[in-house]
This record gives structure tokens, sequence and C-alpha cells, in this order.
């Protein structure tokens, strides 16, 4: 098959005016030049006409399980607040709504151009039956959480372990999250930092999120560090440095470590992020939602850490009177872009394709469009200049015109 549009954007190269892709069963044979490759490869001809085709979008981070609570929570004083809603919302919700949830939340990302989504599971029971409702690839992270004797870590593991090893799929996959540093205990952190080395599998963590996470770890004290301390957490832990510090001390910084959000990071953070290979996952909407201090973006980068972009979930996502809200990787880049005004369109778009696909474990498989890699690609409608594409990304606004998942149409175009 091979795909002609008005631009091809590959990201690892420079755009194609008049371009074409050639697609063999779920692989990329191709790029060039539409007269160059027609004359070159025999097959069915599809011609999206004024059209960008680029790699689809990479989620990092999501919760597709939380989609329904869009607009549920106004933006909350103080962080726990919002922890103590979410977690009574969730008490009352029954199987059947976090599917419902689930599969809106994937639909949205599908007609918005995501074809890859880092999704953190918390209701693992949803799995496999999910997978195959829609064609995204999905990397689930079975989520763990464990504070008190209740529920001993090595329980927690084992059960997640059970589970994990009944899902085999030929297209989405699982990882292990351990929710987050406050969340959870050492053990369970170590044991999870095991389990995934032994089984190849990868890692995800919420990591200093919230500057109450920051001052519970680096000065053990804060509303955060009362609030668990009167439930019954074990403290102590907290008061040797920073969230992070406190992470390379459990042997959880790994090069298979998807750290989300990283918002507060104390002196050589950064830089302990980036001698373990830690990807960070910033989700720019989720960030103005709560407020939080400049994301610290360029101390990052400067690190050399590989920053990738994600939604988080609905619930944490601003909604205006009547507004309606979507999971939308465009939405975040354009706020990443308000955030940042002298970061360049080229520089964020890599943040949701190349650094995303690297994050997860696909680079040069997904977030490019390169011989070899899968069959992923979206068209965005488009009649401008190519000097201009990138920009034209960014604008984006609305779905996709067309969406290829593996060598198959999941938008077929119009």
């Amino acid at each position: 098959m091979i795909l002609r549009a008005r631009a091809v954007l590959p990201i690892m190269r420079p755009p194609v005016s008049n371009g074409a892709v050639v697609v063999s069963s779920n692989h990329i044979k191709a790029i060039g030049r539409w007269p160059e490759l027609r004359s070159s490869f025999p097959g069915q001809v599809v011609d999206l006409g004024e059209t960008i085709l680029m790699p689809g979008l990479i989620n990092a981070h999501c919760h597709l399980d939380y989609t329904h609570m869009a607009g549920e929570f106004p933006p909350p004083k103080r962080f726990t607040d919002w922890l103590k809603l979410i977690t009574s919302t969730k008490a009352g919700w029954n199987a059947s709504e976090y599917n419902a949830s689930w599969l809106s939340g994937a639909r949205m990302l599908l007609n918005n151009g995501t074809t890859t989504v880092g999704d953190v599971e918390a209701i693992p029971q949803l799995l496999p039956a999910v997978w195959d409702s829609v064609p995204l690839r999905v990397f689930s992270f079975l989520e763990m959480i464990g504070i008190t004797a209740r529920r001993p870590p090595q329980a927690v593991l084992s059960e997640t372990l059970q589970k994990m090893r009944l899902l085999d799929h030929d297209r989405c996959v699982v990882g292990l999250s351990p929710h987050a540093p406050y969340s959870t205990v050492p053990q369970l952190l170590k044991g999870a930092a095991e389990a995934a080395q032994d089984n190849n599998w990868l890692l995800c963590m919420h990591l200093a999120e919230s500057q109450t996470e920051f001052a519970m770890f680096k000065e053990a004290k804060g509303e955060m560090f009362d609030w668990l301390r009167r439930s019954g957490r074990d403290m102590s832990d907290c008061g040797q440095g920073s969230p992070v510090m406190h992470l390379e001390r459990c042997g959880f910084l790994k090069e298979n470590l998807l750290a989300i959000h990283a918002n507060y990071v104390a002196r050589g953070d950064a830089s302990l992020l980036a001698r373990h290979r830690v990807s960070v996952c910033h989700c720019p909407r989720s960030h103005a939602y709560f407020r939080h201090d400049p994301f610290p973006l360029q101390r990052l980068l400067r690190a050399g850490v590989n920053v990738c972009l994600g939604t988080d979930s609905l619930a944490s996502v601003l909604k205006h009177r009547r507004q309606t809200i979507e999971l939308d990787m465009f939405a975040e880049m354009r706020q990443l872009a308000q955030d940042f005004p002298s970061l360049s369109s080229k520089v964020i778009l890599g943040m949701a394709t190349v650094n995303s696909a690297r994050a997860l474990g696909l680079r040069g498989r997904v977030g490019q469009l390169s011989k070899g890699a899968f069959a992923d690609l979206i068209a965005l409608p488009w009649a401008g200049e190519p000097r201009h594409l990138t920009d034209a990304v960014l604008e984006h606004r609305g779905p996709v015109s067309a969406s290829l998942i593996n060598g198959k149409w999941a938008i077929p175009p119009k």
C-alpha cells in the first residue's frame, strides 16, 4: 500500500513535499517523494490529499480509567485534598463504570491522533478485554499501592505479578507501576525493581509531583507527611533527601523507569535521573491544573534527561463552564508551547513522538517514519507551506482525518 500526501513529516529527517510512504504488512518499507516511489513500488495507492502524513502521537502517561471524572474536581488548594477526593470517588464506581470510562478515553485518544499510550491501570480486571476493543498500542502499567501492614508489600507485589503473567497480547503489553514514593514503601519498590529486571518489564511511577511530597521526603514534615503518618504509614524513609534520592536508595532508578511529573527536583536530582537513564514524562495541562511551580524543563534537558509528554487523566485537567475537554496530545503540546514560548515546535513535537517512544522502549519502532518502523501513522488536514509543518501540527484542532495502526486502518480516510 502506498500512502500519498501533500507533505510527509518523518520527524527524524526533513519533511517531504508531495510525499509518500510505502507500507508492507505492518511495517514501513520506504519514505520519499511520490513520483519516485510510485514508479518503484507496485501496490494499492491511497491518496490522502491535502494532508500532513506523520507518525502517530505517543501519550506516555494516562489514566484511561478516570476519563469520566472530567470536570468533577475543581482545582484544589492542597494536593492531598485532591487525592482524598479521587480516592473516595473511585470507591463509589463499579466495574462497568470503569470499563465505559476506559473505552471512552481510548476513543478520544484515537480520534485525536494518538496511536500508542502508556496507561496506568488501577482496575486490572478490565484486561485484556478492553485491549481487544480498541486498535491502540497500549502499555498497561499495573498500579500498586501499599503503605500499611494490612497489605504486606510482598502480598501486593505477588498479586500483581500473578495477574501480569496471565496477560499475553500481540499488540499490548504490561508493566509495573508502584503508584508513588509516598503511597508505597521501600520493600515494595525494591521488589518491583527486581521483578521488572528479571522479566524485562517497564516500570512507571508518579515522582515528585507536588511540593508537599517533596517536603515529606526532604524535610520529614508538611501536610502529606502528617496525613500519612496518621494513616499508619511507616515514615522512617523520610527526612533523608528528595523523592528522587529516595528512589535511588531503593534501587529504583533504572533505564526501564518512566518517572511521571518530576515537578520538584533538588540540586543534583536531574543529573541522577540522567545518569540512570530514567525518562521523565511531563503532563502540561495537569501541571497547570494544580498550579505547580514552573516545570524544571531546562534543568532536565541540560542534564540530558529524556523528557516526553503525556495527558495524565481528565480528573486533573481544568474544565471551564460548558467546555468539553478530551484526552488530546495536541492540546498538551499547545500548553507546553504556552508555558515555554522559546521552545520550538520541532522540539515539542519530538517530545510527543520520538522521546515518548524511547521512554516506552520502542525507540525506532514508533514515533517516527523510517524504514522498518511499525506502520503507525496519522493524517492531518493541511494546505499550507512545508517550512511551517511542525507549527501546523501544534495548531491542529479536532479529529485527525485518518489513522493507521500496525498497518491497519484505525480511522479510514474518507
